[in-house]
């Protein structure tokens, strides 16, 4: 239905796609996927507007034209879960994300596990059950 420029520009955003899935470590192949996907929202919204054809439009148009609306309405979706992506890879927040939607993209919580070459020293026990008038049973 649409060719030329919308071709391009959408199969270049999923060529960064690839990318960043094939770069787990990323930062810049996840803001450039997110940036190349916020693009191509605008572009597929001018260009779906201009070149829509108003009459005489065949089934697999209107095929190739549904297509390419319920792909404009779920790239804000996927920009969404791209942005929390890139929050998790260590990428600054410019916007506040987590303070609207808790739990997402909320890497700098404390867990309580630690990992193994932690710096902190593990919390003991048994400390203090002396004081508390338990006694340990050798063995």
């Amino acid at each position: 239905m649409f060719g030329g420029p919308y071709a391009w520009a959408n199969f270049t955003t999923l060529a960064l796609g690839v990318w960043a899935v094939a770069q787990k470590d990323s930062i810049d192949a996840i803001s450039m996927f997110l940036g190349g996907l916020v693009v191509t929202i605008l572009l597929d919204i001018i260009h779906i507007s201009i070149f829509y054809p108003r009459a005489g439009l065949l089934d697999v148009g209107r095929f190739g034209a549904g297509m390419a609306i319920l792909s404009l309405l779920l790239k804000p979706f996927s920009c969404f879960m791209l942005y929390n992506m890139y929050l998790q890879r260590g990428g600054e927040a410019p916007f506040r994300s987590r303070e609207y939607y808790p739990g997402f993209g909320s890497t700098s919580q404390r867990s309580a596990y630690q990992t193994i070459d932690s710096p902190e020293a593990p919390t003991d026990f048994y400390a203090g059950a002396e004081n508390k008038g338990h006694t340990s049973q050798g063995y």
